[in-house]
C-alpha cells in the first residue's frame, strides 16, 4: 500500500522495520540478550526516516539525525524503567540489563547514553535544519536529563534509586516529545 501511495524506498523501509521488530527484536533478541533495548531501538527509531522518505523520496542527513535522536534516547529511557521494574522483568525471564548485569552497571549505561544525547541534540543546529531557539531549548532539557541520570547513578539507597529511576523514565517521555515538538515549531516557518 505504501509503495502505491508514496514510493518504493518508503515501502522497503517500513517492511524492513516491521520484520526487524517482529523477528529480530521480539522473537529472537528480547529474551536472549540484555542489549535487546539497544538493538531493538533501531526499529523504534526508524519512523522519522520513513516519514522523510514518504515526503521527499530520498534519504539525507536530516532523517539520519532524527533516527539517532530516538536510537540514542531509547536505552536510557527503557533501562530507567527496567531498574524500578526489575523484579517484574526477572519473573517474566526477560534479560533486561539490571537483571543480568546489576543495578550499578545499568546506572552507568543510563548515564553514558544520556551524555551521548548532547552531540545528537546539537546536530540539527550544526546541519542547519534547526535554529538557535531549538539549540538552546534542547540543550537545557538535555543538561537536565544528564543531571537526573547522574543523580540516579550516584544514589545508593534502593528505594530512593527506584524513585529517581521512575523520574528519569517519566521525564524522558516528555523530553523526547519536546525535542521533536520544538524541532517542528522551529521549522514551521519554512512551510
Amino acid at each position: 500500500m505504501l509503495y502505491y501511495s508514496a514510493n518504493l524506498i518508503s515501502a522497503i523501509l517500513l517492511a524492513s522495520t516491521i520484520a526487524f521488530y517482529f523477528f529480530i527484536y521480539t522473537i529472537w533478541l528480547k529474551r536472549k540478550t540484555s542489549q535487546n533495548i539497544v538493538i531493538g531501538g533501531a526499529a523504534g527509531a526508524l519512523p522519522p526516516v520513513i516519514g522523510w522518505t514518504i515526503a521527499t523520496g530520498s534519504i539525507s542527513i536530516e532523517p539520519i539525525i532524527l533516527f539517532l535522536i530516538i536510537f540514542i534516547w531509547t536505552p536510557s529511557h527503557f533501562w530507567a524503567l527496567s531498574l524500578y521494574k526489575s523484579e517484574d522483568y526477572k519473573k517474566a525471564k526477560i534479560p533486561m540489563l539490571p537483571v543480568i548485569a546489576g543495578e550499578k552497571t545499568t546506572k552507568i549505561n543510563i548515564l553514558i547514553y544520556s551524555f551521548l544525547m548532547l552531540p545528537i541534540v546539537v546536530a540539527p543546529f550544526i546541519f542547519n535544519f534547526a535554529s538557535f531557539f531549538y539549540l538552546s531549548a534542547t540543550l537545557l532539557m538535555t543538561l537536565y536529563y544528564n543531571y537526573l541520570c547522574f543523580s540516579l547513578f550516584k544514589e545508593k539507597v534502593k528505594k530512593q534509586s527506584n524513585k529517581i529511576a521512575r523520574k528519569v523514565f517519566l521525564y524522558s517521555i516528555f523530553y523526547l516529545f519536546l525535542i521533536y515538538l520544538i524541532l517542528l515549531i522551529d521549522n514551521a516557518k519554512s512551510f
